[in-house]
């Protein structure tokens, strides 16, 4: 009796939750997680299966980094949300999602100088807030282009590109979008000290190096609605040569801008123990003031497992908890974390390769669950 007792037991994580006007039944969210599988910048078949498999009724999903733009692009097998081919192909993939009863966000990304000339039009520099180019990545042996500093005339056009991206978005039928604005992207290149070397509006200052971010946000929300639009935040990390001396004050600053749109639907921010941070910086609180501070929903990301997650739901240090290499290994994860079941143990090398199947569909279910997999798109 007491196992069944406890089967039973509603934990945190497993408890509703209305985000906006959206109705959660749980609180375990899919991460944005790079996964490489497009192919020429859309999305196959094989994410429907995908999505879909990692899709339960009244949870929330978000896509793999979306390009707003052919500039956007810097990795392979990335797809994008910029033409009517793509928007075509993401219906089937957002409409299995929605079968399964699941709410599906895109997040829309600009990789700014995290790219090479074979990624851009007519092998182009990739663009950024700097002129500066970045170290070759050790994990992937990329070797960066050396990038070129976006004139401040045209910062609204990539601004619209992120307008345009948020419409196809909603075209393509999902129920809003997540701005990248972390990791080291485009927009993270100019938010952050670290990387920005401007003596224009868009550098210097908190406010000036938030503004190309903050304009994005404003047209989205007059594009689609605040309630449709969510962000992604990491003021502490220093992926890809993007630290600032001040994460503190740039969190802050960016929750307020936030604020400014009634009923903004989400915040969600990076752990600061998923930085890579110097031993001078104390961060004892973590995202706590900035949940504190933000009027939405508020998403917690960065290494959680079934106990963290139940913990900080529990005492209101997150609204909702944002899952990567778990959700990856354990396509029905709300369904282990709920009955406390062993989980699937994720394959590093697998990440980031093409294959449609291996180490993207073929992670097993629970055994009760067999059904979903037969089942599936």
């Amino acid at each position: 009796m007491g196992h069944q007792e406890q089967e039973q037991e509603v934990i945190p994580l497993m408890t509703p939750y209305k985000m906006g006007q959206l109705e959660l039944s749980h609180r375990v969210v899919l991460a944005p997680m790079t996964r490489c599988r497009a192919i020429g910048d859309v999305p196959q078949p094989h994410a429907a299966v995908y999505y879909s498999q990692r899709a339960s009724r009244g949870g929330v999903l978000i896509t793999e980094g979306t390009g707003v733009s052919a500039t956007a692009q810097g990795f392979p097998g990335s797809p994008g949300i910029w033409t009517q081919e793509q928007v075509a192909a993401w219906k089937p993939i957002v409409d299995a999602v929605h079968r399964k009863g699941a709410l599906f966000f895109c997040q829309i990304a600009h990789v700014g100088r995290a790219s090479t000339n074979d990624f851009q039009p007519d092998g182009q520099a990739p663009v950024s807030s700097t002129d500066a180019q970045l170290p070759p990545d050790a994990e992937s042996g990329t070797v960066f282009s050396r990038p070129r500093r976006l004139r401040a005339d045209e910062v609204p056009g990539i601004v619209d590109d992120f307008r345009r991206a948020a419409r196809n978005a909603i075209e393509a039928g999902f129920d809003g979008v997540e701005i990248h604005g972390a990791h080291g992207f485009l927009l993270e290149q100019f938010m952050k000290d670290g990387a920005n070397d401007r003596a224009d509006e868009y550098g210097g200052s908190v406010e000036n190096r938030c503004r190309f971010v903050v304009e994005v946000v404003d047209a989205l929300v007059r594009e689609i609605g605040a309630s449709r639009v969510g962000i992604r935040l990491s003021p502490f990390a220093d992926y890809l040569n993007c630290a600032d001396s001040n994460p503190l004050a740039l969190g802050h600053y960016m929750v307020e801008q936030l604020n400014r749109h009634e009923g903004f639907l989400y915040c969600h921010m990076v752990e600061p123990r998923m930085a890579i941070v110097d031993d001078r910086r104390q961060i004892p609180h973590g995202l706590l003031p900035f949940k504190a501070a933000f009027n939405g929903t508020f998403i917690a990301a960065g290494g959680y497992d079934r106990e963290k997650g139940n913990k900080v739901v529990a005492e209101g240090y997150a609204d909702l908890v944002a899952y990567g290499r778990l959700f990856l290994a354990n396509p029905d994860l709300p369904k282990r974390f709920e009955v406390d079941e062993i989980l699937n143990k994720y394959d590093r090398s697998t990440f980031y390769t093409q294959d449609p199947v291996v180490g993207y569909t073929d992670y097993p279910f629970l055994r009760d669950d067999s059904e979903d997999l037969a089942a599936q798109v």
